[in-house]
């Protein structure tokens, strides 16, 4: 049984049917009682179709108990810079201001933008959505993608503490500027609050509590859905190798697809003894330190709250 906790993140190679295993844990949720958000980073959005419900930027009920959302990355990052430049206008001088603006929309193409905004969202989501639902299940982007977005508490916290520490010498030298200032011109200094510094702190924090919550093995986990194939496993196995390296614990993992034994037909015969040297490589991988979880190849697609209930049985 895949575990049953407030955070579960859901992610694998494109492909391999992650989006459906993300569906179905999270109406298992809301199956056994629990007040259950799933929420879809994944670009291709394909969270609206399984469910056959359009969805958008704000949790939409789908089912008793079962809310959903789609997050667009590209749009998060568009927002967190928008209120950048918004912090950026109350504190920076206005002969200043269109180079500082320049600056910013540089940033919002630069690497990773999209992922710290986006892991932004996510923290919030996190923190403000836990009071509202019992259970909250994340359909992440392909591999590679989401582990830059897990790595980003580490990575952000400390570049974030040196803007900080930067922040916070500029503004003991403009209070020393405005001190002396004050005093030649006979006035008493006056304390400048600082917007940007404010909105840094809040998000060092932020991200800490999210590393937090990331590591808790009683209140989160991230499962991994793969199919018998080698391509598949190689990638799953990096993976896994990375969120032990962040001490991010790994729930399950998922193997989708598997051909039943009664398929028939001599292709099918050979694609299922070709799995099996698959199955059991991904026993030795995975079996010792972490569930393995395994899911047949179903003989339609599964979309729609009645398919996704025949899963129920297997998770």
């Amino acid at each position: 049984m895949i575990p049953d906790l407030p955070l579960l993140f859901v992610g694998g190679k494109g492909g391999v049917g992650k989006t459906t295993i993300a569906a179905a844990l999270s109406l298992r949720a809301a199956r056994t009682g629990h007040r259950t958000l799933l929420v879809s980073t994944d670009p291709a959005h394909s969270t609206s179709d399984i469910l056959e419900t359009p969805l958008g930027e704000e949790p939409r009920e789908v089912a008793e108990r079962l809310w959903a959302m789609e997050i667009d990355p590209a749009r998060e990052a568009d927002r967190y810079i928008d209120d950048v430049k918004q912090r950026i206008v109350e504190s920076t001088a206005p002969r200043l201001l269109a180079e500082v603006k320049r600056q910013i929309d540089v940033a919002r193409v630069s690497p990773g933008a999209e992922e710290a905004a986006l892991f932004e969202r996510f923290a919030r989501i996190m923190e403000n959505e836990s009071a509202a639902y019992d259970r909250i299940v994340f359909d992440t982007a392909p591999t590679g993608q989401t582990l830059r977005l897990l790595s980003l508490p580490e990575l952000m916290t400390a570049w974030i503490g040196g803007l900080i520490a930067q922040r916070k010498k500029v503004n003991v030298l403009s209070r020393m500027w405005r001190t002396v200032a004050g005093a030649a011109a006979g006035a008493a200094p006056q304390q400048v609050e600082d917007p940007v510094l404010q909105a840094l702190e809040e998000r060092r924090d932020r991200f800490v509590r999210a590393r937090v919550t990331l590591t808790d093995a009683r209140r989160s986990a991230f499962v991994f859905v793969l199919i018998p194939e080698r391509l598949p496993i190689l990638e799953t196995e990096k993976a896994v190798a990375a969120l032990d390296k962040y001490a991010i614990p790994v729930g399950a993992v998922v193997v989708n697809q598997i051909i039943p034994d009664d398929a028939e037909g001599a292709f099918l015969a050979k694609r299922r003894e070709r799995q099996r040297e698959y199955l059991a490589r991904i026993d030795r991988a995975f079996g010792e330190h972490h569930r393995v979880v395994r899911v047949p190849l179903f003989e339609g697609d599964v979309v729609g709250l009645a398919a996704i209930d025949r899963l129920l049985a297997y998770l």
